[in-house]
């Protein structure tokens, strides 16, 4: 802990020393576990509530990392580092306020991320599929004036109107349903482009989710437009007659080139590679679209085989906030981690893992650049997977190998003879070998204990864990994630919380 409304330059020492620090192995005793825990205390005793208004705000969503996606994260990070894993922390496992949050939806236990980053963005909670909508609105609906008269306001939207500058960056694709809840209003998380609209839809003058990142800003709309924009979905913006960068044909049915729309209307700059984000100038840059993959941008173990190249999410999360930062009235900016969703998905730890330290990555740049005096900065998740910690695996043991118990060198046998890993899920398509992330939904589901992996590099980054129940798909789970919050009134960041809470904090740091 830290005493967190301290200048800038004393909570980034903060956060780098304490790397430092955890890369000695110290002697472990009862001493020093008890001088530990007096130092905890010492420290959360000279915790003092920044009651300040926050000029910023900063909404970091790690979509589906759940709190043992963290667990397993802040161990494989230390790993890797040839640190001690288990006390290894995250960047934003080092703020001072913590809270849980409540992910069902209106309709479900289990949500999806479209009800889930609706209640985070506008404070309400509605139906899966749904985004920024309220509950009473049915999944699919076709009517533009049905949508248009249940609309619900999104943060993004009311700091528009205030005059702050605003950001969306993410992994995923920008159309995705957590970043398009900042901006959108729609009835199937689905329609991202005009192509993918139900012909009801159509008839009923549904605006799909890329068009409405144009038509829903600047003359006579909201404020003057999202002023930076970095992420994927590229093909969604781009008319079917266009080729882009990486020879991929847009979607769009209906002429439009929403990428040069930005541009024209807003008076911005359009970017899709590595090296166009490299030019970028923070300095002079004012309205910024960066679309870096025709989908969803790569996983952060495949970012560098991407065909154009593409910035990694603290290289955006950075870039993003020194544009943003030049306006004096504040700005906001949701980032989101969008790829750990799918690694889980897909039975793929190593990726969740890996873009789970991205964000935490992305979470250190933020706090490098902003002062905490008047940047309130949340870390949260939309909901949790499948994803389980288990056996009992000695201290310092592979995350992702199979469990060796204290005192043991070999694997521990599970009933039936065979080895098992530490890390396993709950349904989806169970154990592959040499199928890179979203390679195994080209292979059948493996579901169950199908062979003995006594010869197998259970750490391989293409390694798929285990499944009980056979799914194509791995699922979301329902339970709570976590709530990580520093600078002004992150102390209302408490308790077991509905996850709309997490907007009136937000709000209310606003002052809004």
């Amino acid at each position: 802990m830290q005493l967190f409304n301290l200048k800038r330059t004393a909570i980034v020492a903060m956060l780098l020393g304490s790397q430092l620090l955890s890369n000695t192995v110290l002697a472990e005793d009862a001493q020093f576990w008890l001088n530990d825990g007096v130092a905890s205390l010492n420290d959360s005793k000279k915790l003092v509530p920044n009651a300040r208004k926050a000029k910023n705000v900063i909404l970091f969503v790690g979509d589906g990392m759940g709190i043992s996606t963290v667990t397993g994260a802040r161990i494989f990070e230390g790993q890797l580092k040839g640190m001690d894993g288990e006390r290894n922390k995250l960047s934003f496992e080092q703020f001072p306020y913590v809270a849980l949050s409540k992910t069902y939806s209106t309709n479900q236990q289990t949500a999806d991320s479209a009800p889930t980053m609706t209640a985070m963005i506008s404070g309400v909670k509605t139906n899966d599929g749904i985004i920024s909508l309220n509950q009473s609105v049915a999944r699919n609906e076709p009517s533009q004036s049905v949508l248009n008269a249940n609309k619900v306001t999104t943060l993004l939207e009311q700091a528009e109107q205030a005059g702050k500058l605003t950001g969306v960056v993410s992994t995923a694709r920008v159309t995705h349903a957590t970043p398009a809840a900042t901006y959108a209003h729609i009835s199937n998380r689905d329609w991202e482009a005009n192509a993918n609209l139900s012909p009801a839809a159509v008839s009923g003058g549904v605006k799909d989710i890329a068009a409405q990142l144009i038509d829903n800003f600047g003359a006579g709309k909201i404020g003057d437009g999202v002023d930076v924009v970095f992420g994927g979905g590229r093909s969604y913006f781009l008319p079917n007659t266009m080729t882009d960068i990486e020879g991929t044909k847009g979607r769009r049915t209906d002429g439009r080139n929403l990428a040069q729309e930005y541009v024209t209307k807003f008076g911005g700059v359009y970017v899709e590679n590595q090296a166009g984000f490299d030019a970028i100038n923070p300095a002079t840059a004012t309205k910024v679209l960066g679309l870096f993959n025709p989908s969803h941008m790569e996983y952060e173990q495949d970012r560098s085989n991407d065909i154009a190249g593409e910035p990694s999410l603290a290289e955006m999360t950075g870039k993003a906030i020194d544009i943003l930062k030049k306006n004096q009235n504040g700005f906001f900016l949701m980032v989101e981690g969008g790829r750990i969703d799918h690694a889980s998905h897909a039975g793929n730890a190593y990726r969740t893992f890996k873009d789970t330290v991205a964000l935490s990555d992305a979470v250190r740049e933020a706090v490098s650049k902003v002062n905490l005096n008047d940047t309130l900065i949340i870390v949260t998740a939309d909901h949790s997977h499948t994803l389980t910690i288990g056996g009992y695996p000695k201290r310092g043991n592979p995350i992702l190998g199979k469990v060796v118990e204290p005192g043991k060198t070999t694997p521990t046998l599970a009933a039936d003879g065979k080895p098992y890993t530490t890390v396993s899920f709950a349904n989806g398509p169970g154990y592959h070998t040499n199928s890179p992330g979203d390679a195994v939904y080209n292979e059948s589901i493996a579901a169950g204990r199908v062979v003995d992996m006594s010869g197998v590099d259970t750490e391989d980054p293409d390694f798929h864990q285990e499944a009980l129940v056979p799914l194509s798909s791995e699922t979301h789970a329902g339970e709570e994630v976590a709530i990580y919050a520093v600078g002004p009134k992150s102390y209302l960041v408490h308790g077991v919380q509905e996850q709309s809470y997490i907007y009136q904090v937000m709000k209310d740091a606003f002052g809004f």
